[in-house]
């Protein structure tokens, strides 16, 4: 999913007294397997761990859909540790028990941000107990020219039609999620119930189709957003928040804004696979990687969000720049945190995308 490019052995000489508690090397212990996606190891944090702890680590790059098909292939086996999405947890725990319950009291929570700590307990809960720690998050909200567009501040005023021709947004469902928000719905809240659930997408399906008009165009690709708002083409758009940090660079009329309504957020965790054979190696590596230095330097590398509460402090000043304007703590604890989506429910939302896409 990302690219992963290592630094010169120099620089993780000159930054190996950040990632580690203690200058003296560990005895070696047994291997810890984890199974991630690509760029959320990098090798410098690697090499920092096994010689902290003493655990050396073989890394499985890989997606969420490869993650349960490799773990239901060995009925949880095979890997001390993986990073799947938050809402691709609870389903296989309940339907295949791939995963195992989260000890927490082997887990430094004081080093999590709260917020995002809170929502992955509560999305991955499954009969009483948690099955996830988060490590990486992202958001969705808007991409505003400030310049041009000083009033928009959610997803529903890119429905004004003051800025007919102006705007842009997806045909996918976080339009759809985000709008509702921004409406005064609680599409998360409707998805047990999909009757309610087909009421709300029928009142956004009316909504959308009546702000056809106003839509300079639905991007589709991230090429294609970042042209339409560098050419002006376009002031304000539904978007992620790394879109505006690169624009904000380029043009300080544009950034990224959080909705009123909260911004639509996505996260990666730390999950125990039910068959892990070194719990101890897993629940270092877990505290090891949240630790904020370590947790900063994949961030500065990265450029994602991080759950390490205190990482902002260590890293590189245009980069902690944009989250301290753009996602400081307050705006993380409105973030509407994606959960577990129900069986049937992604199939009504497409019938309700293909209706607006057709309409006339």
């Amino acid at each position: 999913m990302k690219r992963v490019s290592l630094l010169p052995l120099l620089l993780v000489t000159l930054l190996f007294p950040f990632f580690t508690a203690e200058a003296s090397a560990a005895p070696k212990k047994a291997v810890v397997r984890v199974i991630t996606w690509s760029g959320y190891a990098p090798q410098e944090l690697l090499d920092a761990f096994t010689t902290e702890t003493g655990y050396p680590v073989e890394v499985t790059l890989s997606n969420n859909e490869e993650m349960i098909s490799k773990l239901r292939a060995t009925r949880g086996g095979g890997f001390d540790l993986a990073q799947p999405s938050q809402d691709r947890i609870s389903s296989v725990v309940e339907q295949y028990g791939l995963y195992q319950a989260i000890d927490f009291s082997r887990i430094d929570e004081g080093q999590i941000d709260p917020s995002l700590l809170k929502a992955v307990k509560e999305n991955t809960l499954v009969k009483g107990q948690s099955y996830a720690v988060p490590h990486v998050y992202g958001t969705e909200g808007l991409v505003v020219n400030r310049a041009k567009a000083p009033d928009i501040k959610d997803f529903k005023d890119l429905l004004d039609p003051k800025y007919a021709g102006r705007v842009s947004y997806r045909l996918k469902r976080p339009t759809l999620i985000g709008m509702g928000f921004s409406l005064g719905h609680n599409p998360f809240a409707l998805y047990g119930d999909k009757g309610a659930y087909q009421k709300f997408l029928d009142a956004m399906e009316t909504t959308l189709i009546g702000a056809k008009p106003s839509v300079k165009t639905y991007w589709d690709n991230g090429d294609q957003l970042l042209q339409l708002l560098r050419s002006g083409e376009v002031w304000a758009a539904s978007a992620w928040e790394q879109a505006g940090w690169k624009l904000h660079g380029e043009n300080p009329d544009i950034d990224y804004i959080a909705p009123e309504s909260g911004a639509l957020g996505w996260v990666d965790t730390f999950a125990i696979p039910a068959r892990a054979e070194n719990l101890d190696g897993a629940y270092a590596y877990i505290n090891f990687m949240l630790r904020p230095e370590n947790a900063a330097f994949f961030t500065n590398r990265e450029t994602y969000g991080t759950a390490s509460k205190e990482a902002v402090n260590f890293l590189d000043p245009e980069i902690k720049a944009n989250f301290t304007r753009g996602l400081p703590p307050e705006v993380l604890a409105k973030v509407n945190w994606y959960p577990p989506v129900p069986s049937g429910i992604e199939e009504l939302e497409g019938r309700t995308l293909d209706k607006i896409k057709a309409a006339r």
